[in-house]
């Protein structure tokens, strides 16, 4: 039940939101954003004008509204502020299977890693915003808190690189997801080595519709 607001304890916890509702970006390239993300989320524009565009993937209203905000510069590499958006699917299946079809249309990772809580594909969008594409490697979050508590993952809490056409292959030759979620032993891993900090220019394209040829 809700609580009135005479009931409210002020020195209690905060009360916590019900969900993530969507997210806002302001951006010198609306059309190239707009284009990408209807792509990239297999998204459709629910209202779109000459300076904001809402778009959803699910039955919300919107998940993602892109704005073009006038005199909007371009992103500033290594400032602070938000590192990135994370999107999850119900599994590794699925994952890969959204992997190859942005591939055809593109996009590809720049940054493919098994995080042991998750495995996870990073992208860039035109104006160099990261963009996690994850799914959870453990059904039960009390045992993804337990491997994250673990020394394997104090030695390296970035991840364990792969190949993402190699992770289809395993899927296509039928191996269990199990048991390629599950993370190797690495040892220590360094910051400097993670490509998310130091990640190539972006691309922008024309379009996003799946290149001709392309598997």
């Amino acid at each position: 039940m809700t609580p009135k607001m005479a009931e409210v304890n002020v020195t209690g916890k905060v009360i916590s939101p019900s969900r993530m509702a969507h997210v806002v970006l302001r951006t010198p390239r609306y059309e190239a954003m707009v284009a990408f993300y209807t792509a990239f989320l297999g998204a459709h524009v629910v209202v779109r004008t000459p300076v904001i565009a809402f778009l959803t993937y699910d039955s919300e209203h919107h998940r993602i509204a892109i704005a073009a905000v006038p005199g909007c510069g371009e992103k500033v590499r290594g400032s602070a502020g938000l590192e990135h958006i994370a999107f999850g699917f119900g599994g590794l299946a699925e994952l890969a299977a959204a992997y190859v079809q942005r591939r055809a249309r593109g996009m590809v990772p720049v940054w493919s890693t098994n995080h042991g809580p998750t495995t996870s594909l990073y992208y860039q969008d035109p104006d160099g915003n990261l963009l996690e594409t994850q799914v959870d490697n453990f059904d039960d979050p009390a045992a993804a808190t337990a491997f994250m508590l673990g020394p394997d993952y104090a030695a390296n809490p970035w991840g364990v690189d792969f190949d993402p056409d190699h992770l289809v292959r395993r899927l296509r030759a039928g191996e269990p997801e199990a048991q390629i979620k599950r993370r190797p032993v690495s040892g220590p891993r360094a910051i400097e080595t993670v490509p998310i900090f130091n990640p190539p220019p972006p691309v922008v394209r024309d379009s996003y519709e799946p290149i001709e040829g392309a598997v």
